[in-house]
């Protein structure tokens, strides 16, 4: 197995650096042909999130889209893929971010009891 860290996958998103994208589009179409087996870390997401976000000003619906088009890729082995899905849906429709919606998600995955935060928007969707 092959992990696929945060560059790869915002050089095949933006193709801003056209011999890194052509890279990153290879290996995906090797794993989507089953060549080779894919897999990355919840932190990827959010980096990908946080990078979108802060360094290319894209807006909740880009990013949005952008995230669900990722873990839409059935040939990558994404940690926390259900989570994931589900945070991004309340992110998209909510106020929250989406670290505090995944921790969400997280928390009543593992049946949590209580979820403690200052945050009250959080709180309230505990």
């Amino acid at each position: 197995m092959t992990f696929v860290d945060t560059n790869y996958f915002l050089r095949f998103l933006l193709a801003d650096v056209s011999s890194q994208h052509k890279l990153a589009k290879a290996l995906f179409q090797q794993a989507a042909g089953g060549k080779v087996s894919l897999f990355t870390s919840a932190v990827v997401i959010f980096e990908i999130y946080w990078v979108l976000l802060s360094v290319y000003s894209k807006n909740k619906d880009q990013i949005t889209a952008t995230l669900d088009s990722l873990l839409d890729m059935s040939f990558i082995d994404f940690e926390h893929h259900s989570l994931l899905k589900q945070a991004i849906s309340l992110y998209a429709h909510s106020s929250l971010g989406l670290v505090d919606a995944f921790n969400l998600f997280y928390a009543k995955s593992l049946n949590a009891k209580d979820f403690k935060t200052f945050d009250t928007t959080l709180s309230r969707h505990f």
